[in-house]
Protein backbone atom coordinates (compact mmCIF):
# COMPACT_ATOMS: atom_id res chain seq x y z
CA UNK A 1 0.00 0.00 0.00
CA UNK A 2 1.21 3.51 -0.77
CA UNK A 3 2.27 5.76 2.01
CA UNK A 4 0.55 9.11 2.44
CA UNK A 5 3.40 11.12 0.92
CA UNK A 6 3.36 9.03 -2.26
CA UNK A 7 -0.40 9.38 -2.49
CA UNK A 8 -0.17 13.16 -2.17
CA UNK A 9 2.51 13.36 -4.88
CA UNK A 10 0.43 11.24 -7.21
CA UNK A 11 -2.69 13.29 -6.49
CA UNK A 12 -0.80 16.54 -7.20
CA UNK A 13 0.53 15.10 -10.46
CA UNK A 14 -2.96 14.05 -11.52
CA UNK A 15 -4.34 17.46 -10.59
CA UNK A 16 -1.79 19.19 -12.84
CA UNK A 17 -2.59 16.80 -15.69
CA UNK A 18 -6.32 17.37 -15.21
CA UNK A 19 -5.89 21.16 -15.19
CA UNK A 20 -3.91 20.93 -18.43
CA UNK A 21 -6.61 18.75 -19.99
CA UNK A 22 -9.33 21.17 -18.84
CA UNK A 23 -7.48 24.08 -20.46
CA UNK A 24 -7.06 22.12 -23.70
CA UNK A 25 -10.77 21.27 -23.70
CA UNK A 26 -11.74 24.89 -23.06
CA UNK A 27 -9.74 25.92 -26.14
CA UNK A 28 -11.42 23.33 -28.38
CA UNK A 29 -14.44 24.18 -30.51
CA UNK A 30 -17.42 21.92 -31.21
CA UNK A 31 -19.91 22.54 -33.99
CA UNK A 32 -23.43 21.19 -34.01
CA UNK A 33 -25.87 21.26 -36.88
CA UNK A 34 -29.60 21.22 -37.35
CA UNK A 35 -31.37 18.97 -39.80
CA UNK A 36 -29.85 19.23 -43.27
CA UNK A 37 -27.12 21.43 -41.75
CA UNK A 38 -29.15 24.57 -42.39
CA UNK A 39 -28.11 26.03 -39.04
CA UNK A 40 -24.70 25.57 -37.39
CA UNK A 41 -23.63 26.52 -33.89
CA UNK A 42 -20.13 26.46 -32.46
CA UNK A 43 -19.29 26.31 -28.77
CA UNK A 44 -16.01 26.06 -26.90
CA UNK A 45 -15.16 23.24 -24.54
CA UNK A 46 -16.08 25.47 -21.63
CA UNK A 47 -19.54 25.89 -23.16
CA UNK A 48 -19.35 29.41 -24.56
CA UNK A 49 -21.33 29.99 -27.73
CA UNK A 50 -18.94 31.55 -30.25
CA UNK A 51 -20.78 31.34 -33.58
CA UNK A 52 -24.16 30.71 -35.14
CA UNK A 53 -24.60 30.55 -38.89
CA UNK A 54 -27.64 30.21 -41.11
CA UNK A 55 -27.83 29.07 -44.70
CA UNK A 56 -29.84 31.62 -46.71
CA UNK A 57 -32.58 29.14 -47.60
CA UNK A 58 -33.56 28.69 -43.93
CA UNK A 59 -34.23 32.40 -43.36
CA UNK A 60 -37.94 32.89 -43.95
CA UNK A 61 -39.51 35.94 -42.24
CA UNK A 62 -42.84 34.14 -42.36
CA UNK A 63 -41.51 31.12 -40.44
CA UNK A 64 -39.28 32.27 -37.60
CA UNK A 65 -40.37 29.33 -35.45
CA UNK A 66 -38.55 26.81 -37.68
CA UNK A 67 -35.39 28.93 -37.58
CA UNK A 68 -35.59 29.13 -33.80
CA UNK A 69 -36.11 25.37 -33.48
CA UNK A 70 -33.18 24.63 -35.78
CA UNK A 71 -30.96 27.03 -33.83
CA UNK A 72 -31.81 25.32 -30.55
CA UNK A 73 -31.13 21.94 -32.15
CA UNK A 74 -27.71 23.03 -33.44
CA UNK A 75 -26.68 24.63 -30.13
CA UNK A 76 -27.77 21.58 -28.14
CA UNK A 77 -25.86 19.24 -30.44
CA UNK A 78 -22.71 21.35 -30.10
CA UNK A 79 -23.06 21.34 -26.30
CA UNK A 80 -23.54 17.56 -26.33
CA UNK A 81 -20.35 17.16 -28.36
CA UNK A 82 -18.47 19.31 -25.84
CA UNK A 83 -19.90 17.23 -22.97
CA UNK A 84 -18.87 13.97 -24.63
CA UNK A 85 -15.31 15.22 -25.13
CA UNK A 86 -15.16 16.40 -21.52
CA UNK A 87 -16.37 13.04 -20.18
CA UNK A 88 -13.94 11.16 -22.41
CA UNK A 89 -10.96 13.32 -21.49
CA UNK A 90 -11.57 13.99 -17.81
CA UNK A 91 -13.24 10.65 -17.09
CA UNK A 92 -9.91 8.98 -17.72
CA UNK A 93 -8.58 10.59 -14.55
CA UNK A 94 -11.12 8.83 -12.33
CA UNK A 95 -9.37 5.50 -12.80
CA UNK A 96 -6.00 6.98 -11.87
CA UNK A 97 -6.87 8.31 -8.43
CA UNK A 98 -4.72 6.72 -5.71
CA UNK A 99 -7.63 6.20 -3.32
Amino acid sequence: MMNMQQMMKQAQKLQKQMEKSQAELAAMEFTGHSAQELVSATVTGDKKLVAVSFKPEVVDPEDLETLQDMTVQAVNQALDLADQATKKTLGAFAGKLPF
